[in-house]
């Protein structure tokens, strides 16, 4: 991990002190966008926010949480970072690193039902506990396979072959970092059993390590066997940890679903599942892109002798099939009546709205006339959110408010709306976003309903002249 070693130093500078401690940290927080979104994001958390109002600026976000937190925070960020840029090619180095990983993830959500202050430097102590594993699996990985030939007696055989056990080696690594003496001091394993006197915050970091080191391994494979030694690992150290065991599974079960998340080759994430979810989403997004292609240039060849109706049912079926709509509408405007009307509709019960769907052209400060006033299309991803709820209008929450997340793709001739298509998705689809390519088909589409829209009005002009 030869990188990591670089990323520190400034980190490890502000929270010694060696330069103004809040300063210095906001320029090492500031220099790396990552960090910044998730200083910012930890700031604003429930763990933090009843330190204040909402906190926007990283400056604000030191304050609230202390050089301490933040600068394990970034300890953690780098670790992990480096860890996947390493990317070695053994395949027993990707396991242990994200076990790492694995651990970490255990270590903050219990750290968090524990109410510590500073979860974050739980995540670094826990990451550090497997630092000889990951070492040996890093730089010698011929040995270590040798190592893990010896089963459970892999420390024992390593303290023969290389001399230290894969704690010291950790602690060296540690120590030659230049890491803070409170992370190192934390980076030994420790049987559960109950508090004495002299039980410290350092031996809570120690125990909370090795359960999380330990919880990591045996949830790994993601097999009854591991979630049993799960179980009795809460029991043994919930004493210590002084977090009572139900709690500590409650932990793990929301590390068991970030890890699922992120991780990439454990079991647990189930990573040949989600390559192949993957995979079947990239084929049906293909599929729906040639519709949408195939639509615009259908489009195109009749452009010359369609009418606009006919160019915007054409636009209203390419893109209820391309972006498969829950419901699609498309809205002209009735200069007349100064209203917009729904005109036509696709899609389960959606022609019996068409009466129901109108409003006035006089501007309003909703998405709508946004969208029609701008000349741009509008994709609202999520439209329960709270904040979004008075840029909706009257109409849409009484008639649609059943959607999810919406699509408005205006049709504006000579700067002047003529209608727009509407498109929606209820909850059934958790999860939409709009690639680029997919904006720029939609605006390739519009564009030509607005061609043949202007080339009717200049008909017309010619035909009043004779």
């Amino acid at each position: 991990m030869p990188g990591f070693t670089k990323a520190i130093n400034a980190i490890l500078a502000s929270m010694r002190g060696e330069d103004e401690r809040e300063f210095s940290m906001t320029q090492t927080v500031l220099s790396d966008p990552v960090l910044t979104q998730k200083v910012l994001r930890l700031a604003n958390s429930g763990m933090y926010s009843a330190f204040g109002q909402r906190v926007d600026t990283v400056s604000k976000a030191i304050l609230v949480l202390g050089t301490e937190a933040i600068g394990h925070l970034a300890l953690g960020l780098k670790l992990i970072e480096e860890l996947a840029r390493s990317s070695p090619d053994s395949a027993l180095a990707q396991v242990e690193m994200e076990k790492a990983v694995l651990a970490g993830m255990v270590a903050q959500q219990v750290a968090a039902s524990a109410a510590t202050r500073d979860p974050e430097e739980a995540v670094v102590c826990s990451i550090l506990h497997s630092l000889g594993r990951m070492m040996v699996t890093f730089y010698l990985p011929e040995r270590w396979a040798l190592l893990q030939a010896q089963g459970a007696a892999i420390d024992a055989a390593c303290l023969e072959q290389l001399g230290l056990t894969l704690e010291e080696i950790g602690r060296a690594t540690a120590e030659h970092w230049g890491l803070p003496r409170n992370l190192i001091g934390a980076m030994r394993s420790i049987e559960p059993s109950a508090r004495d006197d002299h039980f410290g915050h350092e031996d809570w970091l120690a125990a909370l390590g090795t359960m999380s080191t330990r919880c990591a391994d045996s949830l790994w494979h993601d097999d009854d066997d591991g979630n049993q030694k799960v179980n009795e690992l809460a029991a043994s150290f919930a004493p210590m940890l002084g977090v009572e065991p139900d709690r500590i599974m409650g932990a793990i079960e929301k590390a068991k679903v970030e890890a699922a998340s992120d991780l990439t080759i454990a079991p647990l994430a189930k990573p040949a599942e989600k390559r192949a979810k993957a995979a079947a989403e990239n084929r049906k997004r293909a599929a729906s892109n040639q519709i949408l292609m195939s639509g615009v240039a259908e489009m195109r060849e009749i452009a010359g002798s369609a009418s606009p109706s006919q160019m915007a049912s054409m636009a209203l079926e390419t893109v209820y099939r391309g972006l498969a709509f829950t419901r699609a509408f498309a809205f002209l405007r009735n200069r007349r009546e100064g209203k917009y009307l729904a005109k036509l509709a696709l899609g389960a019960g959606a022609t019996q709205l068409l009466g129901k769907l109108s409003f006035d052209d006089i501007y309003e400060p909703n998405v709508f006339h946004a969208a029609l006033t701008s000349d741009r299309v509008i994709f609202i991803e999520n439209a329960h959110d709270p904040k979004f709820a008075s840029k909706l209008p009257g109409w849409w929450k009484e008639q649609l408010s059943s959607a999810h997340c919406f699509v408005i793709i205006p049709l504006c001739s000579g700067g002047q709306p003529a209608g727009f298509i509407y498109g929606d998705w209820d909850t059934t689809y958790p999860s939409i976003y709009l690639s680029q390519i997919e904006f720029s088909l939609l605006n390739d589409m519009r564009a030509e309903v607005v061609r043949t829209i202007e080339r009717r009005a200049q008909m017309e002009v010619v035909a009043g002249r004779t």
